[in-house]
């Protein structure tokens, strides 16, 4: 029996995927749960449809990442933090603190994690800061200027 996964199934399959499963199990559990839909020409063109839905969102997505990162190649953060002798910093930027200047500032919101340099910044002068936009492909440099 051929079946379309309304959702994730265990050892069977991910969403959206035609997979060949035996009569009983289709029947008597994935059609039952509401896990799947039989494979006919009309569930066939909704499956179609709801890709092609799904990666004219991704398009979109991608292309709302890469305007950001075009916003963040023109932005640089500005922070002052206590320093001592020789340029000995007390304490130091976080990621957190990035998020929050950027959100008020510009507008933009990234989240915390997206960071792929997820060290606090305790040094001074410029620092580039990459930052995972959209699935690896689009990845943005946040600078900070860090001043004493």
């Amino acid at each position: 029996m051929k079946v379309i996964l309304l959702d994730d199934v265990k050892k069977v399959g991910k969403k959206g995927d035609v997979v060949e499963v035996s009569d009983g199990y289709g029947r008597n559990f994935l059609l039952k749960q509401k896990l799947a839909v039989l494979v006919t020409k009309k569930s066939m063109e909704i499956l179609d449809e709801q890709n092609l839905q799904h990666d004219l969102e991704e398009k979109q997505k991608e292309a709302d990442a890469e305007e950001v990162k075009k916003k963040l190649a023109n932005i640089v953060l500005e922070f002052h933090v206590k320093s001592g002798n020789g340029g000995r910093v007390f304490g130091s930027v976080s990621t957190k603190q990035i998020v929050a200047q950027l959100h008020n500032e510009y507008g933009i919101k990234i989240e915390k994690r997206k960071f792929i340099d997820k060290d606090p910044i305790s040094s001074l002068g410029y620092t580039d800061l990459k930052v995972d936009l959209y699935k690896n492909k689009v990845i943005g440099v946040v600078r900070v200027h860090v001043n004493g």
